[in-house]
């Protein structure tokens, strides 16, 4: 395997709540794009679908800044659910629409190498990813298959981490060199209250971001989406783009460089 960057490549977050709610056209999308030459690579979350596992089995669960506080007992549903039926359940959409998608987690083959976060004694075994072994994800789409992967990471000694999606998503990206990020969402974009009226801002700078974060308008999960958004803007990676995934065509509309929901970029 080489260094040499696929061409047309690029990373998707989706939560797995969102893509269970997307339309076939969605797939459709996602089918016709890798069939025309693009490679995408997917990174799901699956929130929603983890606090209701926790839930019936009677196990509670928290959050810190947006982070799922992860007891060793919450980790084993953790993997359940993201590695499980979550990860298999995208790819049963995606080859249901004539497309073909190979579904793993970060600890297969070390995809992704994580350590603790900063704060692990108030969040427990959540993780920061340290490195992303880009040969395994250009090696599936050398092979014709979209990758499919659950943010679950893995250290040198075996140990488990949670890793949020979207900051999985940032380092994956950054790793295989994406040049531009997608992240699909149930929300139009990052939205601002001008003159009392919520509206979606079309372009935001990391700076600007901060300024937001400061005064209260970007709170609770977007904090961390959009921190994750910053931080892959790095190298090759030159934008992050956060749309609503029930907009028709929406991911073919980005690539060809429609302005939809809102672009992070540097500066």
């Amino acid at each position: 395997m080489t260094d040499q960057k696929i061409e047309k490549l690029f990373v998707m977050k989706c939560g797995g709540s969102t893509l269970a709610a997307l339309p076939d056209s969605f797939f459709e999308d996602l089918r016709e794009l890798q069939g025309s030459g693009v490679q995408p690579v997917i990174v799901h979350g699956g929130g929603p679908a983890i606090s209701g596992n926790l839930a019936k089995l009677g196990i509670e669960s928290s959050f810190v800044n947006g982070l799922r506080v992860t007891t060793e007992e919450v980790l084993d549903v953790v993997e359940m659910t993201l590695a499980g039926s979550i990860n298999k359940a995208i790819v049963r959409r995606i080859q249901g629409s004539g497309g073909q998608a190979l579904g793993l987690s970060g600890v297969d083959g070390n995809l992704i190498t994580a350590r603790p976060v900063a704060n692990s004694d108030e969040v427990g075994q959540v993780g920061e990813v340290t490195e992303v072994k880009a040969e395994i994800v250009k090696g599936i789409l050398a092979l014709g298959y979209i990758p499919v992967i659950a943010p679950i990471g893995v250290d040198a000694g075996g140990q488990r981490y949670n890793i949020n999606a979207d900051t999985a998503a940032g380092a994956v990206a950054s790793f295989v060199e994406s040049p531009s990020m997608i992240v699909v969402t149930d929300v139009p974009g990052i939205m601002r209250t001008i003159d009392d009226e919520k509206v979606v801002l079309p372009s935001v700078t990391v700076t600007e971001i901060e300024e937001l974060i400061a005064s209260g308008e970007i709170y609770g999960g977007m904090i961390p989406k959009v921190r994750a958004a910053m931080d892959c803007i790095q190298g090759s990676v030159s934008e992050v783009v956060i749309v609503d995934g029930k907009e028709p065509q929406v991911l073919s509309r980005v690539l060809s460089g429609e302005k939809l929901g809102t672009r992070i970029i540097r500066s």
